[in-house]
């Protein structure tokens, strides 16, 4: 099978480039965005879709989609020099989805009469009975 780019597998199909030609409007559209924004706000604001002239923008915080929302008519004037009509600019956000750090897990310790009895249990076992092996394992590694 020969190499061929990406580009061209992705042009192929009639869903597959306008698709591509979308995700392409989209980059487009994030560049002027940042462009226009000061750097506080271009780094955390992200053109999330087009829809007809209607374009969607995520952001991180309440504090910034007001702002953000505030800047419309600005951005709406600033897009058209750079030639994309925009009927409308929707301001949402997105805020990213933080989970804490697992705690470290417990450590657990099994105490010397334990393993002797659970050694003394695994004796009685017939030798290739798995419940055995496994307690002798068990043994050997908590010791």
């Amino acid at each position: 099978m020969s190499t061929s780019s990406i580009d061209n597998f992705l042009g192929s199909g009639d869903a597959l480039s306008r698709l591509q030609a979308h995700a392409a409007r989209l980059m487009r559209l994030q560049q002027l965005l940042t462009g226009f924004l000061p750097d506080y706000m271009g780094e955390v604001c992200r053109v999330a879709n087009l829809k007809g002239e209607e374009l969607v923008i995520h952001v991180e915080s309440a504090g910034l989609a007001v702002k953000l929302k505030q800047a419309v008519p600005s951005l709406l004037v600033d897009f058209t020099r750079a030639g994309v009509v925009l009927r409308d600019i929707k301001v949402k956000v997105a805020v990213k989805d933080y989970r804490p750090p697992p705690p470290p897990p417990q450590e657990r310790h099994v105490s010397a009469t334990t393993r002797e009895g659970l050694g003394s249990l695994a004796d009685t076992l017939p030798a290739d009975s798995p419940l055995a092996k496994a307690l002798r394992r068990f043994v050997k590694r908590a010791g």
